[in-house]
């Protein structure tokens, strides 16, 4: 019996294979076992196969695998596209009733349980209850006790009413009485349920509790995959904080309400994905050029153009890098984990406010829509510390005035930062245009004021590297000669690919690196190494340019580009293929 459950339902988009997944994730999660979800989805409303994994153990989980132990088939399709994970021991329910499963056989090992989802759920109140018949039927198989259902669907269908749940309920349970009754077969699996406290959440939401935390007052963005969910999380949720939420008609209405909004002294962010961030590059321009404070996520995609729009990939990083006409100071965040796209949020409006810069904050797909269970103190509200940067007021304004009493908003500096006056502050009145400025902000030409600007917006990044703290993360064997680095999303996957590796006595010391730019120096770690291995979800290598680029040292390669995210075995696998 493996530690971990790999447990999967599949069919077509429309047949409540989202929210079916989520019910099972919140009961596992609730039953003190740890969480980590997949999805593989369409971009359509209806029509076109769609699964939700789950992943589950009573130790931390960081990965999906290349194995599937219960599959819940709605369509034949979904036995299909899964035939490859599935295993001698593996379980797929289906319903037997349905035209296309009349004559199913499940693939040889394989335990075929015909449920007749549809009239269970009709017996319960509704045919539109048969996915939760298939839950029933999958916690008689895992040995999962029913009741850890119950607080998922009072969850869920609370707001329908209090029959819509007990309907729910005994839906449920006729599929594990079913099962019970109809098949005399002892399963090898045993769901251990414990007394731990687990939160459960992606990393969209993760970015939008980020964002509430740090004090961000305004939002402003348009729906586009994968980034939605930031914003959805936020709406009814920052408003009582003081906050509001704005869904403009297109990216360039988003990104330009979000910096008038900076411009008015609020903490400020939008978000979107990579046809986005095209869309928002003019303007990026004149936040960057006004000095303007604003954070700017984005939830990468697979591209080119529209791409694939619910498909995994880590294409924009030179897109965010080099992004913009003429030469712009920026921030790159990249967190690592869903967890640390809470703390990286925070992260990024201290930066924006504190340099007075666009602060690029990155995921991917993966992690945007992965679920994971967390401790409730890897968010612990009283560590959140908030740093507004230079802002002066009526008592200070005086040291930054000309002698005709002008606030001088782009005044040099030595460490590159001007001081910030927020609207209404008495002698801080001021103007920034979009066009080469003075210190006070007016329009200039000349060219000694122009060397001095361009010089004082760079020198931000300079005092940044001086000031803060761009680490990367180290795992495995500090002293190993086989050196992998990876950046974003990659990190729960390969630390569960050393454990493989370790099983083949391969050592590997892994960086994971949280910041592209300012970047750590990785020189001295690239020069110890007999071979360094960087892998990323592209297809040219952007991140492994960057360290040849820094380190004038050839790396090796691993990357992956078909829309789908690294499994720790797969990973491992390729790592020791370049190794050998």
């Amino acid at each position: 019996m493996h530690e971990d459950l790999n447990w999967a339902i599949g069919g077509e988009a429309g047949d409540g294979i989202d929210s079916t997944g989520k019910i099972f994730a919140q009961a596992l999660s609730r039953a003190g076992r740890h969480v980590f979800t997949s999805k593989d989805f369409a971009s359509r409303i209806r029509g076109g196969y769609t699964a939700y994994k789950v992943r589950t153990s009573v130790d931390k989980v960081r990965s999906v695998v290349d194995r599937l132990d219960v599959l819940i088939a709605l369509t034949e399709r979904t036995v299909e596209e899964n035939l490859d994970e599935l295993h001698d021991g593996s379980v797929i329910i289906y319903d037997g009733e349905r035209t296309e499963f009349s004559d199913f056989e499940a693939p040889n090992e394989v335990t075929g349980l015909d449920v007749p989802l549809k009239s269970l759920a009709e017996d319960a109140g509704g045919a539109i209850m048969r996915n939760v018949v298939a839950l029933g039927a999958v916690c008689e198989v895992a040995g999962f006790p029913i009741e850890n259902l119950d607080e998922s669907l009072e969850k869920k269908f609370g707001g329908k009413g209090e029959k819509i749940v007990e309907n729910n309920k005994k839906a449920a349970r006729l599929g594990a009485e079913y099962v019970e009754e109809e098949f005399d077969l002892a399963f090898d699996f045993d769901l251990e349920t414990t007394d731990n406290d687990y939160v459960l959440l992606n990393g969209d939401e993760a970015i939008g509790m980020g964002a509430i935390a740090a004090g961000c007052k305004f939002y402003a963005g348009y729906p586009i995959t994968p980034a939605t969910d930031v914003m959805t999380y936020l709406k009814g949720r920052i408003e009582n904080f003081g906050g509001h939420v704005v869904q403009a008609e297109d990216e360039l209405a988003a990104i330009n309400m979000a910096l008038g909004a900076a411009r008015a002294g609020a903490r400020s962010m939008t978000a979107t994905s990579g046809p986005g961030i095209d869309l928002m590059t003019e303007t990026f321009g004149l936040v960057a050029t006004s000095e303007t404070p604003l954070v700017i996520t984005n939830v990468m995609r697979s591209g080119p153009s529209t791409g694939m729009p619910t498909k995994q990939e880590q294409g924009d990083l030179n897109q965010m890098l080099y992004g913009g006409h003429g030469e712009i100071p920026r921030f790159v965040l990249a967190p690592t984990t869903v967890a640390e796209c809470f703390w990286k949020t925070i992260e990024a409006f201290n930066l924006a406010e504190k340099y007075q810069t666009p602060v690029y904050l990155t995921a991917d797909l993966a992690m945007a829509v992965t679920e994971q269970t967390f401790e409730p103190e890897k968010f612990d509200m009283d560590a959140v510390e908030i740093d507004r940067g230079k802002v002066v007021d009526e008592d200070d304004i005086s040291k930054w005035q000309n002698e005709k009493d002008q606030f001088k908003p782009h005044a040099v500096t030595a460490d590159g930062v001007s001081p910030r006056a927020f609207p209404g502050t008495e002698g801080g009145v001021h103007m920034s245009t979009g066009l080469e400025h003075d210190e006070l902000g007016r329009r200039t030409e000349d060219v000694d004021v122009r060397v001095e600007q361009v010089d004082k917006r760079q020198q931000k990044v300079t005092t940044a590297e001086e000031e803060e703290d761009f680490s990367y993360r180290e795992f495995g064997n500090p002293d190993s000669d086989n050196l992998v680095i990876s950046w974003g999303s990659n990190e729960g996957t390969l630390i569960e690919a050393m454990d493989y590796l370790d099983q083949e006595d391969v050592d590997v010391r892994f960086l994971s690196v949280p910041y592209v730019f300012p970047r750590p120096d990785l020189t001295e770690d690239v020069e110890a190494a007999e071979d360094v291995i960087v892998v990323e979800c592209n297809a040219t290598g952007q991140f492994a340019d960057l360290i040849e680029h820094d380190t004038l040292t050839r790396v090796k390669r691993v990357n992956k580009y078909n829309g789908v995210q690294f499994k720790a075995d797969e990973l491992a696998e390729d790592i020791r293929e370049e190794l050998a």
